[in-house]
């Protein structure tokens, strides 16, 4: 090896590669001298392609090629990049090369090929590297575990990562962390809050990002009382209430009713993101504190705060709740004039017409919905056959529960509130024509029932 040009190639790399046409030329004298096998140099070279955003067309062809076989270091250096870039799909192609190559592998390779494997939603792939685990010896290894429970629950594999959980010798904070998280996502905020008191039980103690996980299932729960131990707990360790932990304490008090609390919170936070906007603008609009919730909409706009989609549909569902029609129309304006640059989906259409329908702008409701991009959804229509039938505008209310048979022709409820309409109108011909349809399609009106609890068993009649 020419010692002298790896030392130069070494000094380009650590202080003066700061562009593409400088990195092909190192890359040019790399392929020149043979150098490919220099660990020392891969290390500095593999970081400045990522910075440069040129792993691809760069590192991964110089050490993953029918010509080499890379030294396990460059492997795990290519997977940890290629896992934090915007290409973590090579990730599994450098585990192939190394696995067709008999490269050996350390409990730092399946960190990094788990962490892509779970981005990219590669299960198949990520138990086919569990079963290599295995079978390598690196099951015990508390990262190599971690890394496997954040692949199971990443892909919604709740059943697998708590087997692999249960199986783990060592449980620090971030398997706890892990499994919590993963219940969240999931939706099973029960199994959250179980997971995390058996934690404190078995005497791990919660960090930053497990608190804020818990405090997630408290919000999802409305389990108030454990979300005041988890404040009361970041109190009494000193922890700052950064934007993370504040943001979700104020949507823990918002979901539990205790928006005076959030506020609370809300001003005592240094600094705010938009997502912390948008958290106390979802309580007071929860609370139904429309004013309050329109007022810190404006103030966020007023600091230069792009909102988000998130923040337009609760103050849209604040104005709603609130009948604050001409605040939910100039903000609907602003968002389809593309004021916000976000593009309004079904979910602010369904609150604009839901805001027009309770103010008993029916015309203005159906003139939102035919102005729509897309095709309404049930619960469009549903909010305005509703808003119809409190009216009185049978005409309008026909049409839309007609549509709603159309859109969900197996529901016999739609045909029934059809039914129901023509009945109050003493349309009976239509009433037989919507029974006819219903028999012809299959269908029956459910029965309508009631239950009693007798003893410790219920009766229903």
């Amino acid at each position: 090896m020419n010692t002298t040009v790896a030392t130069k190639i070494l000094r380009l790399l650590t202080t003066s590669c700061k562009s593409q046409s400088h990195l092909h030329q190192i890359l040019a004298q790399l392929l020149l001298h043979n150098l490919r096998r220099d660990t020392t140099i891969a290390d500095h070279f593999i970081t400045a392609c990522h910075s440069l955003d040129l792993l691809t067309s760069a590192a991964f062809p110089l050490y993953i090629n029918n010509h080499t076989t890379p030294h396990t270091f460059v492997c795990n250096k290519l997977l940890k990049a290629f896992s934090q870039s915007s290409t973590p799909q090579k990730s599994p192609l450098i585990y192939s090369h190394m696995h067709k190559n008999a490269v050996p592998v350390n409990n730092y390779t399946f960190p990094f090929v788990l962490k892509a494997l779970a981005g990219l939603n590669m299960i198949k792939e990520g138990i086919s590297v569990h079963s290599q685990i295995v079978k390598f010896g690196y099951v015990d290894d508390v990262y190599v575990g971690n890394s496997l429970l954040n692949l199971y629950a990443a892909t919604g594999n709740m059943y697998l990562c708590v087997k692999v959980f249960d199986e783990l010798p060592l449980r620090d904070v971030v398997s706890w962390t892990t499994v919590i998280k993963g219940f969240n996502e999931s939706g099973s905020f029960d199994d959250s809050l179980i997971a995390f008191e058996r934690m404190r039980t078995e005497g791990v103690m919660p960090n930053r990002v497990t608190a804020v996980n818990a405090l997630n299932a408290c919000a999802g729960l409305g389990a108030l009382d454990m979300g005041i131990w988890i404040h009361n707990y970041a109190k009494t360790n000193g922890w700052d209430l950064d934007v993370k932990l504040g943001t979700a304490l104020i949507d823990m008090y918002g979901k539990c009713g205790r928006i005076e609390d959030g506020l609370q919170m809300f001003d005592e936070m240094p600094d705010k993101n938009v997502y912390t906007w948008n958290a106390i603008i979802k309580g007071l609009a929860l609370s139904k504190s429309g004013k309050k919730a329109v007022n810190y909409f404006l103030e966020m706009e007023n600091k230069g705060i792009q909102p988000d989609e998130v923040t337009l549909i609760a103050v849209l569902s604040a104005c709603v709740h609130s009948g604050f029609v001409h605040m939910g129309r100039r903000i609907f304006s602003s968002l389809v004039d593309g004021k916000y640059g976000i593009a309004p989906s079904v979910k602010h259409y369904s609150c604009m017409v839901d805001l027009l329908v309770r103010c008993k702008c029916l015309d203005d409701a159906l003139g939102v919905i035919k102005e729509m991009p897309f095709e309404p959804s049930v619960s469009i229509w549903g909010a305005l056959l509703g808003g119809c039938r409190m009216n009185g505008d049978y005409e309008m209310g026909e049409m839309a529960a007609w549509k709603l048979v159309e859109l969900e022709p197996g529901n016999s409820g739609y045909y029934v509130m059809l039914s129901n309409l023509y009945a109050e109108k003493e349309r009976w011909d239509d009433v037989e024509k919507v029974r006819r349809l219903m028999k012809d399609r299959g269908m029956k009106k459910d029965m309508g029932s009631s239950s009693v609890e007798l003893g410790n068993s219920e009766l229903i009649a």
